[in-house]
C-alpha cells in the first residue's frame, strides 16, 4: 500500500530554483534513505512532506496516515522537563485517560438515572477500548525500552529540557518521535548526538518499525543496515535505486557506464552524420547537384532535432597530498602509564600506547568515556594526572577540530591563506587548488563556507606547514558524502601517521589499519578495521561465556555427567552449540553473497537479488544473535 507519494515537485526560493521533477512514492513498511550533496534541498523536501513549506506539483497521503517529523528544536516552558517532553508523546492518551476519569466521577454520583448509567458505561467502554489500542497501560515500559535504547540516562529524566545542550535536546527529541509511533517517519540525521551502542540499538529498531520511514543520513553503515530503498536527490530530480548503500555505489556505477555506452555510441553516430553531412556538401559543388545539397540539408535538419546525452559524470575531484613533509620517527607516540579524571569521573587509569609510523589508529569508546581527553593529552593540551608523554624524533602533529572557527572570519579563503604563511597570492592559489577551492571559490569569504569547506581549507592549512601527523576530532561532522567520500581517498593517499576519534563507522573501516578502545579506563587495541574489531570483540564475548562451561565431552562421557549436571542446563549447550553454528553459516553466506555483487557490477537484476539475499540473511543472522543472548542468560540463571 502507497502510504505517501509524490509527482513532479518543483520548490524555487524566490528567483532560484532548488529542485524539480522529483517523483517517487513511500510504500508500508518501507525504508527510505533520502541522500545528496549538501545545499540539494533534502530537509526542504521533508519540511514540505509535513506541510511546513511551499511547494509546485502533487503530493498525496493515505487518508488518515499520520507523519511524524522534527523539523526544528520546539519552544518549551521553563518549567518542562525531560520526562515532560517524553511524556508529551502520549497527549492523546492522557486525553483518553482524563476524558475516563470524568465519566468515573460522574458514574460515582448518586441520583444518575439508569438511561444517563447506561450511556455513560458505553462511553466508557469506547474510550477504554481506545487506552488499551493506543497503548496506555504500556507507557512506562515504552519510555523505558526507548530512553534505555538512546541512552538518555534516569538523571537526565528530571533536568529542564531548556538547561540542556543543543545535542541533548535532539536526542530527547528522537526519543519522542519514537514514542509517538506515527504511520510515517521522517527522520534528519538521526544518529548524530547518539554513541556507537545508540546507533546500533537505533539500526534494530527502524529495522522492525511498524510503519513507513524516510531517512536523511550521511551515515552510510547506517543506510547500509536500515534502508530497503535509497533516493538521490540533485537540483534536476531524483534517481532512485531499489536496495541499500552498497547496492546503491555498485548500481550507479552499472548506470554510468551504460550511460557512457549510450553517450559514445550517440557522438559516434553524431560524427558519422557530420561526415556525411559534408560529403554530400563536396560532391554537390564538385556535381554542381542539388539533390546533394538536399541530402545534406535532410541530415542537418534531423542533427538538429536529435536530443544530445549529456557526457555522464562519475568521478569525483580528489585532493592532493603533500608528501614533502619529513619523515618521522618508527615510533611516533608514546603514552606510558597515564592516568587522568575529573571531579567525580575517572577516565584513564594507568593506560600504555604506542603508536608507530603510518599506522592510522581510530579511538572508539562511549559518549564520554574520554576519546576527546586522550587526543589533548597526545597533543600537550592537557597535563595527565599521572604518566608521561613522549613525541617520536621528527614529529609534527596537525589537529583538526571537531569545530573550526577562524580568529577573523570576514576576509576571503584567498586573503587569510596568503597572510597567514606570507606568501603571494600565486603560491597561495596553486596551494588552495590542491584542495578544490578553484576559480571563484578562493574569493569566498570564510563566514559563508559551510562545515565541509572550513575542514578543506584547515586541512589545506595542515598540509601547507607540511605535518606529518594528522589528529583528527570527528572529522566527517558536517560532510555530505560525496566530501567524506574525497576525504577517505585523500587520508588514504597520506603518507604520515593519523589518530582519529568518530563514530562514522564506514569512514573508521575505510580508514583505520587500527582500532583503540576505550572500555573501563583502560584501551584495548585491536589491529585491524572496524569490522575485525567487531569481529574480535564478538568473539571476546563467546570466549568469555565458554570459560564459564565445563570442557566439552563426548557424548558417552556426557551421559556419565548427567548426575552432576542438570538435563535443562545439558539442553541449554547443546542448543548454544547449534546457534552458533547457524550463526557461522550465516556469516560466511553474507561475506560470499557482497563477494558475488562485486562481480555482478553490469547486471542490476542480479544485484537486486543479491542485496536482498544480503538483507535476509542479515535479518536471520541479527535473530540468530538474539536467540544466542537469551540461551547465555538462561544458561547462567539455571547455573546460579
Amino acid at each position: 500500500m502507497i502510504e505517501l507519494g509524490v509527482k513532479n515537485l518543483v520548490k524555487y526560493y524566490g528567483a532560484h530554483k532548488l529542485f524539480q521533477n522529483v517523483t517517487f512514492d513511500l510504500k508500508t513498511n518501507e525504508r527510505i534513505g533520502l541522500i545528496g550533496r549538501n545545499g540539494t534541498g533534502k530537509t526542504t523536501l521533508m519540511k514540505i512532506l509535513m506541510g511546513t513549506e511551499t511547494y509546485q506539483g502533487e503530493i498525496y497521503k493515505r487518508k488518515e496516515a499520520i507523519i511524524g517529523y522534527l523539523a526544528q528544536l520546539p519552544v518549551f516552558k521553563d518549567e518542562t522537563t525531560v520526562m515532560d517532553v517524553l511524556m508529551s508523546a502520549f497527549d492523546k492518551i492522557k486525553e483518553i485517560k482524563e476524558r475516563m476519569i470524568e465519566i468515573e466521577i460522574k458514574l460515582e454520583k448518586s441520583g444518575t438515572s439508569s438511561e444517563d448509567l447506561d450511556r455513560l458505561m458505553k462511553a466508557y467502554g469506547k474510550l477504554q477500548q481506545e487506552f488499551e489500542r493506543l497503548g496506555g497501560y504500556d507507557i512506562e515500559q515504552k519510555i523505558s525500552k526507548i530512553t534505555e535504547g538512546i541512552n538518555i540516562p534516569e538523571n537526565m529524566k528530571a533536568k529542564l529540557f531548556n538547561q540542556l545542550s543543543g545535542g541533548q535536546k535532539s536526542k530527547i527529541l528522537l526519543g519522542k518521535i519514537l514514542l509517538e509511533q506515527p504511520d510515517i517517519l521522517l527522520l534528519d540525521e538521526p544518529s548524530n548526538h547518539l554513541d556507537l551502542a545508540s546507533i546500533e540499538w537505533l539500526e534494530a529498531y527502524l529495522k522492525e518499525y511498524k510503519g513507513a520511514v524516510i531517512i536523511i543520513s550521511h551515515d552510510r553503515y547506517f543506510l547500509d543496515r536500515v534502508i530497503t530503498k535509497l533516493i538521490e536527490l540533485d537540483e534536476d530530480g531524483v534517481e532512485t535505486y531499489y536496495g541499500n548503500y552498497s547496492y546503491y555505489l555498485v548500481e550507479k556505477e552499472r548506470r554510468f557506464l551504460e550511460a557512457m555506452k549510450h553517450y559514445k555510441a550517440q557522438q559516434k553516430k553524431i560524427k558519422r552524420m557530420e561526415e556525411q553531412i559534408k560529403r554530400f556538401r563536396i560532391w554537390g559543388t564538385m556535381r554542381d547537384s542539388e539533390k546533394m545539397f538536399k541530402r545534406a540539408k535532410e541530415l542537418e535538419k534531423r542533427l538538429s532535432k536529435m536530443s544530445r546525452n549529456e557526457k555522464p559524470v562519475l568521478e569525483k575531484p580528489k585532493i592532493k597530498m603533500s608528501t614533502s613533509s619529513e619523515r618521522s620517527g618508527n615510533e611516533v607516540i608514546i603514552l606510558e602509564g597515564i592516568s587522568h579524571s575529573y571531579p567525580n569521573l575517572e577516565l584513564l587509569l594507568n593506560v600504555d600506547l604506542k603508536l608507530y609510523f603510518q599506522d592510522c589508529a581510530g579511538i572508539l569508546g562511549a559518549n564520554g568515556a574520554g576519546k576527546t581527553t586522550l587526543l589533548k593529552i597526545i597533543m600537550n593540551e592537557i597535563q595527565p594526572d599521572n604518566g608521561t608523554v613522549k613525541l617520536g624524533s621528527r614529529v609534527k602533529i596537525g589537529y583538526l577540530p571537531q569545530e573550526i572557527v577562524f580568529d577573523n572570519e570576514e576576509v576571503s579563503i584567498l586573503e587569510l591563506f596568503s597572510k597567514t604563511y606570507s606568501i603571494n597570492i600565486g603560491e597561495a592559489r596553486k596551494a588552495l587548488a590542491k584542495v578544490l577551492f578553484v576559480g571563484d571559490d578562493s574569493f569566498k569569504k570564510i563566514k559563508v563556507l559551510s562545515g565541509g569547506e572550513k575542514s578543506r581549507l584547515k586541512l589545506c592549512m595542515l598540509l601547507y606547514e607540511k605535518v606529518n601527523v594528522l589528529i583528527l576530532d570527528e572529522p566527517t561532522n558536517h560532510l555530505d558524502i560525496d566530501s567524506r567520500e574525497i576525504l577517505e581517498e585523500t587520508l588514504l593517499d597520506y603518507k604520515g601517521t593519523i589518530v582519529f576519534v568518530s563514530h562514522d563507522r564506514y569512514f573508521i573501516n575505510k580508514i583505520a589499519s587500527k582500532i583503540i578502545e576505550i572500555e573501563d579506563k583502560n584501551l584495548i587495541i585491536y589491529k585491524g578495521d572496524y569490522e575485525y574489531f567487531k569481529n574480535e570483540k564478538s568473539k571476546t564475548i563467546n570466549s568469555s561465556v565458554i570459560k564459564k562451561k565445563e570442557p566439552k565431552m563426548s557424548k558417552k562421557n556426557l551421559k556419565k555427567s548427567s548426575k552432576e549436571k542438570p538435563k535443562k542446563l545439558q539442553s541449554y549447550y547443546y542448543q548454544v552449540e547449534a546457534c552458533e553454528k547457524e550463526i557461522d553459516v550465516l556469516e560466511n553466506e553474507i561475506k560470499n553473497l557482497k563477494n558475488e555483487m562485486l562481480t555482478h557490477t553490469t547486471d542490476a537484476h542480479r544485484l537486486h537479488e543479491l542485496s536482498n539475499q544480503v538483507n535476509l540473511n542479515q535479518s536471520k543472522l541479527e535473530k540468530a544473535l538474539a536467540i544466542w543472548e537469551a540461551l547465555q542468560k538462561e544458561m547462567d540463571a539455571n547455573k546460579s
